[in-house]
Parts: C-alpha cells; sequence; structure tokens
C-alpha cells in the first residue's frame, strides 16, 4: 500500500485526505496540535457529493512522520515555503504534488526535496465544517503534470492520477499542466483581485455586461489580459478562463481572498495577479490591469498595519 502525506488540512486539504486513506495509508502534517489530535481521535467525515468516514495520522511534528511515496502539498501559496521546508526530506524517494492557486510554489517546493515534483491544478472545492468534517462541493478534476526542470517521470504522473482516481475523486494526467494552471491562475487572479477589492463574493455581478458600468466588463478585460501574457510566453491555455468564470458566478461563493482580506490576513495575491505582472514584464508585454490590481491588494495589506500605527499614536 502506497503512504501518502497530505501536508495542510484545510477544506482541499481534507478532500484529499479523506478521499486517499480508502485506498492508501495517509498521514496529515497540519500546524495545529489540537487539529492532529482531533484527527488521531475522530478521523475524517466527508458530505456533500460524497458521504463517508475514514481513519488516517495526523502529527505536528515532522520527526513523527514517516518517509512517503507520495505528498500533495494543499497549504495556501504563502505557506508553502514554511511547510515544505520541515518535511522536504520525506519525499527525497518519492514525489510532490502542488496543489496550490497560482505561480511559483513549484520552485519552492523543488528547492526543499530530492523527489520529483509534479505541478498540480485543482477546481475541486469544499467546506471545510471541522477539523473532523469536510463537504464536498465541485466534484471537477485535478489536472497533473511533470515538473519540467525536475525531468519528473509522465509515468509517475500517471501513478499519482491513478491512485486518486482509486480513491474516489477525479484526477487526469497531462504531458504539459502548465496549459492547465494557466487557465486557473488567469481565472483565480481576476476574481481574487476583483472580489478582495470590491467585498463581493463570485456573485453574478462578475459575469454582468448589461451595462456600461457592469463589472463583468472588467472581469472580461483581466481575463483577456491574462490570455495575452499567456499566448506571450508560449502558453495555450487548456480552459477558457471567462466560461469559467460565469459558471462560478453563480455561486456567489466568497473566494480565498476575500476571506484573508476581511480577516487582514496576508493574500495569495503575490502568486495570482502578481505572478501575471511580472511575467508580462519577463516577456516583454503589458498587464497593465493586473499590476494595478496587484499593488492596490499589496497596497490594502499595508494599510492594516499603517492603519494600527497611527491609531496608536492618536492623542
Amino acid at each position: 500500500m502506497k503512504r501518502v502525506c497530505i501536508v495542510g488540512c484545510g477544506a482541499i486539504g481534507s478532500l484529499y485526505a479523506a478521499h486517499l486513506a480508502r485506498v492508501a495509508e495517509v498521514w496529515a502534517f497540519v500546524r495545529r496540535e489540537d487539529h492532529a489530535q482531533a484527527l488521531n481521535r475522530d478521523g475524517l467525515r466527508v458530505s456533500g457529493k460524497h458521504e463517508f468516514h475514514v481513519s488516517l495520522r495526523a502529527t505536528t511534528q515532522p520527526d513523527k512522520l514517516p518517509d512517503c511515496d507520495l505528498g500533495i502539498v494543499a497549504t495556501k501559496a504563502t505557506q508553502v515555503e514554511d511547510s515544505i521546508t520541515r518535511v522536504g526530506d520525506r519525499f527525497h524517494q518519492g514525489a510532490v504534488i502542488s496543489a496550490q492557486n497560482g505561480l511559483g510554489s513549484e520552485e519552492i517546493i523543488a528547492a526543499h526535496t530530492r523527489g520529483q515534483v509534479i505541478r498540480g491544478t485543482t477546481f475541486m472545492s469544499g467546506t471545510k465544517h471541522s477539523d473532523t468534517h469536510v463537504q464536498l462541493e465541485l466534484d471537477t478534476a485535478t489536472w497533473i503534470g511533470p515538473f519540467e526542470p525536475r525531468r519528473t517521470s509522465p509515468a509517475l504522473v500517471k501513478e499519482a492520477a491513478d491512485l486518486i482516481n482509486a480513491g474516489g475523486l477525479k484526477a487526469e494526467a497531462l504531458q504539459d499542466a502548465r496549459p492547465a494552471q494557466w487557465s486557473k491562475l488567469i481565472f483565480n487572479a481576476s476574481v481574487n483581485g476583483v472580489s478582495a477589492l470590491t467585498g463581493l463574493p463570485h456573485s453574478p455581478h462578475f459575469a454582468d455586461e448589461s451595462q456600461f458600468s457592469a463589472l463583468g466588463h472588467l472581469l472580461h478585460e483581466l481575463i483577456e489580459e491574462g490570455k495575452s501574457v499567456a499566448a506571450a510566453a508560449g502558453i495555450e491555455i487548456h480552459e477558457d478562463p471567462w466560461e469559467m468564470n460565469k459558471i462560478g458566478a453563480m455561486t456567489n461563493h466568497p473566494p480565498s481572498m476575500l476571506y484573508d482580506v476581511r480577516r487582514e490576513l496576508p493574500t495569495e495575491v503575490d502568486f495570482l495577479s502578481g505572478a501575471i505582472a511580472r511575467e508580462a514584464e519577463r516577456v516583454g508585454v503589458l498587464a497593465p490591469l493586473h499590476t494595478a490590481v496587484y499593488r492596490l491588494i499589496k497596497a490594502k495589506e499595508a494599510s492594516w498595519t499603517f492603519n494600527d500605527e497611527n491609531r496608536a499614536v492618536e492623542p
């Protein structure tokens, strides 16, 4: 039986952990000791599209984690380096899938393990109701492919996809995962950025182009700009992000960056609009909209400490 470690058990990590525990020995590497204790004691329950309960092992201590055949890093992009620095050596003889939003996580993972690295892009979604209960809401595929600088074996990618499929989730092994990754990058950067700046969840406003003032125009322009940057970088995207936006706009789902902004937490904007803006500069094309979104959100992050500091000195 394969031994798998899920690094980070939020909603997506919990879904991977629970489903894979049906076909593999699963460990969860988590930040909080009470989270690890709850998983060890009660296991994980999945509701929604699938209904089942599994047992698994969890720890907060790297030295308690055994060597693993496969890892899935399911933390936020901002937490990848801290997590993989602590456990990367557990995958020296195995492989690690990156399951983050945006660009750049694979490079961070590769710097901390000698194992194979796999690009991953997932469109499934869920709600974490507690440390031991996750709801599967959108049962869509995880696309995975080789991380080119590590020359990851396509056969190893297929083996990982087969394992995810065997657990009851959907996965597709691709020869090149960058087109899929860019499809989600453009979608996520546009939707998350606008949500964070407006305070709106992913609502029908994001696809509405009925009036000159309608927000859908801005989303469409951000998406087209992202597609232009991808084309300049030699990437032919896998799916149309505008069509993805139109589907998502019917859900009223609050994107992750809106959650972060509401709680004044660091966002993933460096890996989303920031990544598009930097790639545009690298390939010599303009991306004024994504650059503006990136800088505005970085300024919003700065405002949280700036306001605190200024409140502290008011008479």
